[in-house]
């Protein structure tokens, strides 16, 4: 599986509450970019550009994420997340839509990533030049679901965090 194939599979261990309950100083911001943040975690290290699905419903609690991250001592840059916003149902497929681009993903309960660093470069590549992306599955009571993203700022995040940690090597 080699280290890129358990990484992806090892962060669908870490559960939300525990990423956010990190300390505030652990992470640095590196920028707002529209929907997107970009961040640098020097500890680890690692820089990750973050956002939240557009389609949340007033007053309704951000559980869903797309991330785009690099780990320098590893090596791993431009690796794509998902965090779902349910948890799918067994054998469920996830697929992420950029345009007229469709890609599987590799997908645990919740987390969903590129089967390969050539499938996140690919991803990454469609959005830089989409407006939207979607993650679509379908959850464990059968029901149809899609995480979508505007992608204003998405680039401008990601290369944020590619620069923030360049200097973590």
């Amino acid at each position: 599986m080699g280290f890129a194939g358990g990484m992806r599979h090892a962060l669908a261990f870490v559960p939300a509450a525990l990423l956010a309950a990190m300390p505030a100083q652990a992470r640095d911001s590196l920028g707002i970019f529209e929907g997107w943040g970009a961040f640098r975690d020097p500890a680890t290290p690692r820089c990750y550009a973050i956002a939240q699905p557009a389609n949340l419903r007033s007053g309704q609690a951000a559980s869903g994420f797309a991330s785009v991250g690099s780990w320098p001592r590893q090596k791993l840059r431009g690796q794509v997340h998902f965090r779902l916003s349910r948890m799918r149902g067994d054998k469920a497929p996830v697929i992420l839509s950029i345009g007229d681009r469709r890609f599987s993903l590799v997908a645990g309960q919740v987390d969903a990533w590129a089967p390969d660093a050539r499938g996140d470069a690919a991803i990454v590549a469609a959005m830089r030049s989409a407006t939207s992306m979607s993650v679509q599955s379908t959850d464990t009571r059968g029901r149809a679901f899609a995480d979508t993203y505007a992608l204003r700022g998405a680039a401008t995040a990601i290369d944020a965090a590619a620069l923030g940690c360049a200097k973590l090597r």
